[in-house]
């Protein structure tokens, strides 16, 4: 592990109590993949971001969004208006994080039946492997 004389420890993703690992989390949570990948196409207001995100819940999508937020991921702008304007994007360093999950999620849509034909074969390995049932 090498040491920096000014900060510490090199930050090293596989060190127990590295700062990288939630930021990690934040960035590849569930939630954070897609508010980040949503955010690099252009800004959105929590509604629309709501509506792009199939299944996220407004607790959900304002937590992440504060999270990522803190983490300088994403920049919110509030108008003084009535009904409040708020509108989302994403900072230097978000678009940064989001074109390395964007390429994840396509990946992962790219891989689906490869992913399903592997999980197919184990499982069917797996019964050939049980026990017979009831046996003993």
């Amino acid at each position: 592990m090498s040491v920096r004389a000014d900060e510490g420890p090199a930050p090293d993703v596989n060190r127990e109590l590295c700062p990288s690992r939630a930021i990690l989390e934040h960035v590849t949570s569930r939630w954070g993949v897609l508010v980040l990948a949503l955010l690099l196409e252009r800004t959105h207001r929590f509604s629309e971001l709501r509506r792009g995100i199939g299944g996220v819940t407004e607790k959900m999508l304002a937590q992440t969004l504060r999270t990522l937020e803190r983490d300088g991921l994403v920049h919110r702008e509030a108008w003084p208006v009535i009904p409040p304007r708020v509108e989302y994007s994403l900072t230097p360093l978000g678009r940064q994080a989001a074109a390395q999950v964007w390429e994840l999620a396509r990946w992962t849509e790219r891989s689906v039946a490869e992913v399903e034909a592997a999980r197919a074969a184990y499982d069917e390995e797996k019964l050939r492997q049980a026990p017979p049932a009831g046996g003993a």
